[in-house]
């Protein structure tokens, strides 16, 4: 596709334009001129063909068949598949690849779990999550998805243990629900004396800091530069620690579906999509886009970040010089057992069992705070 910022389409085809006749303003037509208007639309709809036809949103998302459809968030950890996308990095890789811009990791779950799009950005607790909610997922790569937790410069908070009675920005299921928990606990303060908010789009939590309706969240580049000359306060830096949490996570296709394919000659629901060849050719020019940010700098593609992330150009001035982005390559072990573990473990001191369920680890559970 040629769109830069694509949405999905709707779940159902939108239906084409309908014309009715209206008996009570009907004008009578001489038969003679009658019948070269017919004829003259007849002629005009055989040159036209099928371009007469109204195109429904669901008729040019199913054009797009035969692309890898991927899920992107207006953050930089995408970058480098918004370059590839913008320079022909993909079509020279011999792959068709479109990318469909979500403003949250929830947007992106729907989209994925509805078949909507084959490969989502994302983070391993939300992938990790997903598994566990039986989807078969395979991570093509880890990303450069770094989490900042900043607080309002009217919340008056200079440090983690000053955070009681707080709010904080987050979206559940997520590496934010995971670094949220955490922070909280390391500070001392009473679990439920700090509110978790679900506000999942990034660029909202953004405006919500501007207008002060919310005391702290966590965000990624390039919002967490545009929370900072907010004069907010910085708590906590993902690359403090080494904590990456960031993947480009694809569904598995069913074994099933590629033998049929392979024997048969025929389109299955995948459409022959996350093929190797496809894969492989996405993650180079993936790994292209990633040298030539690192070679040329942020600031060679303020104008793409711009138009990508929906930032001002005060943000792309400040963003931080030092961003690097790493080729691909498989996420840490490490890194999917610290999602992992605290998938086990809830609020309440649960631990949770195979099918959502959980039971008492011991002493009731803690209250959960307000959401919005």
């Amino acid at each position: 596709m040629n769109n830069k910022i694509q949405t999905p389409p709707l779940p159902l085809p939108l239906k084409g334009g309908e014309c009715l006749a209206d008996s009570t303003h009907a004008v009578a037509i001489p038969l003679p001129l009658m019948a070269v208007c017919c004829w003259l639309l007849a002629l005009l709809c055989a040159c036209s063909g099928e371009e007469s036809k109204p195109v429904s949103a669901y008729d040019m998302w199913h054009e797009d068949s035969a692309a890898l459809r991927i899920a992107v968030t207006p953050t930089l950890d995408c970058l480098p598949l918004f370059l590839a996308e913008e320079n022909g990095l993909f079509e020279q890789q011999g792959v068709e690849v479109s990318l469909y811009t979500y403003q949250a990791q929830m947007d992106c779950d729907t989209a994925f779990r509805s078949g909507w799009v084959d490969v989502m950005a994302s983070d391993l607790v939300r992938t990790e999550w997903l598994k566990q909610k039986g989807e078969k997922i395979r991570y093509l790569t880890a990303t450069d998805l770094h989490w900042q937790l900043v607080a309002s410069k009217m919340a008056r908070v200079k440090k983690l243990s000053q955070l009681e009675d707080k709010m904080i920005a987050m979206t559940r299921f997520s590496a934010t629900a995971m670094l949220a928990d955490k922070l909280v606990d390391s500070s001392g303060v009473v679990n439920e004396h700090v509110f978790r908010i679900q506000v999942n789009d990034v660029n909202l939590r953004l405006k919500m800091l501007e207008s002060q309706v919310m005391d702290a969240m966590l965000l990624p580049e390039p919002q967490a530069t545009g929370a900072r000359l907010l004069d907010a306060t910085v708590l906590y830096d993902t690359r403090w620690n080494d904590v990456c949490m960031g993947v480009l996570a694809m569904r598995e296709m069913e074994e099933e579906g590629r033998t049929k394919e392979k024997e048969e000659g025929v389109r299955t629901k995948e459409e022959g999509r996350g093929t190797k060849e496809q894969v492989e050719g996405l993650l180079k020019a993936y790994d292209e886009a990633c040298d030539s940010i690192n070679t040329r700098g942020l600031m060679a593609y303020r104008t793409l970040i711009a138009e990508r992330c929906g930032v001002r150009p005060e943000i792309l001035d400040s963003l931080p010089p030092d961003i690097h982005f790493n080729p691909s390559r498989q996420p840490r072990q490490h890194d999917i057992d610290l999602a992992t573990s605290w998938l086990k473990i809830d609020k309440g001191g649960r631990t949770k069992e195979k099918g959502g369920k959980t039971k008492e680890k011991g002493g009731k559970g803690k209250k959960k705070g307000k959401r919005r």
